[in-house]
């Protein structure tokens, strides 16, 4: 490498939907970050067309960084065909380091047998259809369980160093695919500065009490479970309150929607479906607690911005969790009703218990921002922030 030219880093942005799943929010995150503190470096931000081109660039604010440029490969990142063409781009574009904000990396840019021409970088935010398969059982991930096991160890092998959220995923890392521990670097995902608390909840004006969960509805998520804890919450206490569920429906795991129908619930539970961002920190704002009763987790970021928006939390004591919240959250067994049962009620009935919550909460978020994961990732590049 010419030692007078910046170093190129190539950043995987296809995984920036239209509807922005947690990866996509953790690349367009990252990329905010970098453009502010990057400057060392030259990016080259790989997207998959010229709409996504346009929305990553004046949301992350990039238009006007010299640093930063695009390059459109309208392939899916797992097609054979997108396969090759970024493998192609990166040895064109004379890129030093490439990095894929999820696991899929082009696999014929990187040869089985290390030090790669090109150093590979991946994010594996969590490894679930591995560790339990049982949660997963639609996805393509586990209905082509061996390909992906296969997928993944492939990868396990050909990527220089692995990015993740926690130490419970890094721990699952190692222990699932083999990648020893000094090629894994643990970086927690951030809040974004503008999450904060908005005044009074609409409760206390003599509105019902809102339980939130935000996320998918993929069965390790456990949201049946949460539905049939909310109808239990509703018939032993009479309570003035709704559920309200945020995020993408999705035609594969109907059961939540069917619980709180089978238990009389369905007039209080509202489905909001996929909200932007100032419709999702609206939701955190204006909810009296929010409840994730997951059975696993690889991060977990809605416990940490519920947080930030001074929201009492009550979650599940699995994977994850416990490491994220660090005791500024209700912990419960996901599987022990009752426990969550008796979690929401003091939340949602005294107000001590939920100011105490509160308040712990938004010191905890305050610990965990996108700068210190851009930081921890230029580190990886191989430079100082």
């Amino acid at each position: 490498m010419d030692p007078v030219r910046a170093k190129r880093i190539a950043v995987d942005a296809r995984w920036v939907f239209r509807e922005l799943s947690g990866i996509g929010r953790y690349t367009l995150e990252l990329l905010r970050e970098l453009g502010e503190i990057g400057g060392a470096f030259h990016f080259l931000v790989l997207v998959r067309d010229a709409e996504r081109r346009a929305f990553i660039a004046r949301e992350a604010g990039l238009a006007d960084r010299a640093n930063f440029e695009f390059a459109e490969l309208p392939h899916g990142v797992f097609s054979p065909l997108g396969q090759f063409a970024a493998a192609r781009l990166l040895r064109e574009r004379m890129v030093d380091i490439y990095h894929s904000t999820n696991f899929m990396i082009p696999l014929p840019a990187f040869p089985r047998h290390r030090p790669h021409a090109i150093r590979c970088v991946c994010n594996i935010h969590d490894l679930i259809p591995l560790v339990h398969p049982e949660f997963t059982p639609r996805a393509l991930k586990t209905r082509f369980y061996p390909v992906y096991k296969a997928l993944m160890h492939q990868i396990a092998r050909r990527v220089d160093t692995v990015v993740t959220g926690s130490e419970s995923a890094r721990r699952d890392i190692v222990r699932l695919l083999g990648i020893p521990g000094e090629r894994i670097v643990v970086a927690p995902d951030g809040v974004a500065a503008h999450y904060g608390p908005a005044g009074e909840k609409p409760s206390a004006r003599g509105g019902p009490k809102t339980v939130l969960y935000v996320g998918r509805s993929d069965p390790y998520k456990n949201l049946p479970g949460l539905v049939a804890v909310f109808a239990r919450l509703v018939r032993e206490t009479g309570m003035d309150v709704r559920l309200r569920i945020v995020g993408s429906p999705d035609a594969r795991y109907p059961e939540a929607g069917e619980a709180a129908r089978r238990l009389g619930v369905a007039d209080r539970v509202e489905w909001s479906g996929y909200l932007d961002e100032a419709g999702l920190l609206k939701a955190y704002q204006e909810a009296d607690v929010l409840a994730l009763l997951s059975r696993y987790e690889g991060f977990g970021l809605p416990v940490l911005e519920a947080m930030a928006c001074g929201t009492p939390v009550v979650c599940s004591d699995a994977a994850s969790l416990p490491e994220v919240v660090g005791g500024a959250a209700w912990l419960v067994n996901p599987d022990d009703q009752a426990e969550a049962v008796a979690a929401l009620r003091e939340v949602l009935t005294n107000p001590a218990a939920a100011e105490r919550l509160r308040t712990a909460g938004l010191e905890r978020a305050r610990q965990f921002t996108w700068q210190a994961a851009a930081a921890a990732v230029l580190r990886v590049y191989g430079g100082a922030p």
